[in-house]
């Protein structure tokens, strides 16, 4: 019968996942949650799909025009979650008479955002987000940074720098240049300093009614960047109002660095603003020195009014997450892309005997727990399945023979052994 055959393709911005990459992936998060949990963070998961009103409103402009949106089948507007930050204060709100406070929580799963496609950036991106919500101060912001930083050194991305700032460095700048009503406007304008350049910020900034002398004093704000996190606060002093909302901010910003450990990967950035709305205070963001043109593969900060928006008393809270897509999309097919194999042996087991006996002797060395055990799923010949063994980089290949006796191939030496049924487990465990 003939039919249309359909092309297989996915839609742009969205990826599959190979098993080379999928294994590097789990590698990834395992040191990841390890990560969070020694900080003593638990895990929590909340939906994919949020209602809309949930959602929409809470990051800003560009935030609601990124977003998935459609009615359900009950006529609901809903939503795809565009971050995990949104629906972890929806979450608090919900559940707060069972949380205990400070509430220190990680968060896992997908967000999808209707953003331009390119390198690293793709509508559907795995993030990993660690928050602590309820009263918190700048020592909770230092640990969410130092998260961030102890996350990179240990899956080995490269150099990479966590470029740090305070939003009230700025907002007190512009409470001093009379700009206190155009506050959103600026940081997003301000956000986009790397994508179109100076001239294309001097341009929003004039169309939001800023003034050309205030412009250039924010402009040369966030141009701030000594060799030193010391030479920068000097810098950023000198433009600043020497008391007020700009001068507590840049205290923050001292103590923030001086709690996160000095480490030479965390620097003072004043030009980092972070595009969402709901950030309060502390932004930072992650660059992969290697592959700056990916953009930020982290980053987060501190937002004391967002749960506010779902209940009558409002909680602090300060998080960021690690951008696991974009940091396997800069390092693919580079030499930091590792060759990961699987933590545990893999054994190949042959498909020889009858069926049920194939199986149990699977369930046999699968129950010591050592290893990883793939049970060739259908009757060929024996150099075919060797073959597949070997492109599975399989440690071992169990085959069973008459009566209670089992053949074991060492694939890294070539040898074979034989010995009964009742002695595999001994066998296998003095081989590997």
């Amino acid at each position: 019968m003939n039919r249309d055959i359909i092309q297989p393709r996915t839609l742009r911005g969205f990826a599959d996942l190979l098993p080379s990459v999928g294994l590097y992936r789990r590698t990834m998060l395992r040191v990841i949650e390890d990560t969070f949990t020694s900080y003593g963070f638990d895990p929590i998961q909340t939906p994919a799909i949020e209602y809309l009103e949930i959602l929409k409103g809470k990051g800003g402009e560009e935030s609601d025009k990124q977003m998935f949106e459609f009615e359900d089948r009950g006529g609901r507007r809903v939503g795809l979650r565009y971050d995990l930050t949104v629906p972890l204060a929806r979450f608090v709100a919900e559940h707060q008479s069972s949380l205990t406070f400070p509430f220190r929580a990680y968060n896992i799963g997908y967000v999808w955002r209707g953003d331009r496609p390119q390198r690293g950036r793709f509508r559907e991106f795995l993030q990993c987000d660690a928050d602590i919500i309820g009263d918190s101060g700048v020592s909770a912001d230092a640990e969410i940074v130092s998260i961030a930083e102890s996350v990179l050194s240990r899956i080995d991305v490269g150099p990479f720098v966590v470029r740090i700032n305070n939003r009230h460095v700025l907002n007190g700048l512009l409470a001093d240049l009379h700009l206190d009503d155009r506050i959103i406007p600026v940081l997003r304008a301000l956000d986009k300093i790397e994508k179109i350049g100076e001239e294309g910020v001097t341009a929003e900034l004039r169309e939001v009614g800023v003034p050309d002398a205030a412009v250039e004093r924010v402009l040369a704000l966030i141009a701030c960047r000594g060799e030193t996190n010391e030479d920068t606060i000097a810098a950023v002093s000198q433009l600043i109002p020497p008391q007020g909302e700009a001068a507590t901010g840049l205290a923050e910003v001292r103590q923030t660095l001086e709690l996160a450990g000095g480490r030479g990967s965390i620097r003072f950035d004043p030009s980092i603003v972070r595009g969402l709305d709901y950030y309060t205070g502390m932004v930072y963001e992650i660059q992969l020195l290697d592959a700056p043109e990916v953009g930020s593969v982290g980053g987060g900060g501190r937002y004391d009014n967002l749960t506010g928006l779902y209940q009558r008393n409002s909680l602090s809270g300060v998080g960021g997450t690690i951008g696991i897509s974009r940091i396997i999309a800069a390092i693919e097919g580079t030499d930091r892309f590792p060759e990961v194999s699987r933590e545990r042996p893999l054994i190949v087991v042959t498909s020889g005997a009858a069926p049920t006996e194939d199986a149990r002797l699977a369930a046999l060395i699968r129950g010591m727990g050592e290893f990883d055990v793939d049970l060739y799923p259908a009757q060929a010949k024996h150099s075919v399945q060797m073959k597949y063994a070997d492109v599975r980089r399989a440690r071992f290949v169990v085959t069973r023979d008459p009566g209670d006796a089992v053949s074991i191939k060492d694939m890294s030496s070539g040898d074979r052994i034989s010995c009964r049924l009742d002695d595999l487990a001994d066998t296998l465990q003095k081989l590997s």
